[in-house]
């Protein structure tokens, strides 16, 4: 989504934390009643694995008649999924999708040569208050799918893999972990997991992916000896066999990684590429506004007004 600034998150390394690679910490930013912590991208860390944009949206309540208004807007080069743990968002798209997002589902779609979106809390959501929960990624593309048509995909969350057991409540949404896969379609090898732990349970790490990382959503967790707070993203060494272990008031996690891509990635707005050439085309493109024949289309039952390209 466009609407989230670009925050200059301030990355700390651990001191004598030899499993942990790196510790991110985001800055939130306020907009308008509506807080965001992003993660990824970093100072020091571009990606975990294909990961490439990561950002915590709330929580936070609206009033009735109040919420989310995020106008079309392009993408190239990545791949979305907005995962909700309160609220709902509708999302439409340039491919025709018209799709509610709503807690434990996935709304993936691959952007890439182009694709518009828009995503907004309407009708029946602005008729009550609305809480607002969630985490939104990018995974960037491999680069010989940079120029393959959009695609959509959602997945709801009663067909996703759910893992329960000694105290721990494990919902697979992309990829494969602890020998289950989720039936998402990926563009890349990886994993992205929402964890929920009882105080004191443990989660291994899967330990078939090269880059792994954790974010604490909730409560706190104790890994390699160091305990970690809510707000706070950990980058692992690749090998390491680890668990984390849920503090006294429990913790709610998101795992995230895989392979880790074949060089890094421009970003420019809500543009990703391995080329400047690419990110050019792409802004010529939007600024073009040529929605009947050019290479972006408005989404159909949202195409009465769009998101300027920015001036920078």
């Amino acid at each position: 989504m466009s609407w989230n600034p670009l925050l200059d998150a301030h990355v700390p390394i651990g001191d004598a934390v030899d499993a942990i690679e790196t510790v991110i910490v985001p800055r939130a930013r306020d907009l308008g009643g509506f807080e965001v912590r992003r993660a990824l991208p970093a100072p020091r860390r571009q990606m975990v694995g294909p990961f490439i944009f990561f950002d915590q949206m709330g929580p936070a309540e609206f009033l009735t008649g109040q919420g989310i208004d995020v106008r079309p807007h392009p993408h190239i080069g990545l791949a979305t999924v907005t995962y909700l743990y309160k609220g709902r968002l509708h999302h439409r798209d340039s491919l025709g999708t018209d799709q509610w997002i709503e807690p434990g589902a996935v709304n993936w779609m691959v952007a890439g040569n182009g694709v518009t979106h828009s995503e907004r809390t309407d009708g029946e959501a602005r008729r009550a208050p609305l809480s607002m929960f969630g985490i939104q990624t990018w995974v960037a593309l491999p680069e010989q799918l940079e120029e393959a048509p959009a695609s959509f995909e959602h997945t709801p969350a009663s067909a996703l893999p759910l893992l329960e057991a000694e105290g721990k409540q494990v919902r697979l949404i992309l990829g494969d972990a602890w020998g289950t896969s989720a039936p998402v379609s990926t563009t890349s090898e990886m994993f992205y997991v929402d964890a929920k732990l009882e105080p004191g349970a443990a989660i291994p790490l899967p330990d078939n992916h090269e880059d792994r990382g954790a974010y604490v959503l909730d409560g706190s967790v104790e890994v390699a000896g160091q305990v970690f707070e809510a707000g706070r993203m950990m980058v692992f060494r690749p090998g390491d066999r680890l668990s984390l272990r849920a503090g006294p008031q429990g913790a709610r996690l998101m795992l995230l990684g895989g392979a880790t891509m074949a060089g890094p990635r421009h970003i420019w707005w809500n543009f990703v590429a391995t080329s400047k050439d690419r990110i050019e085309a792409a802004k010529e493109a939007w600024r073009a506004g040529d929605w009947a024949h050019g290479r972006f289309r408005l989404p159909p039952g949202d195409d009465r007004e769009f998101t300027p390209l920015p001036a920078r």
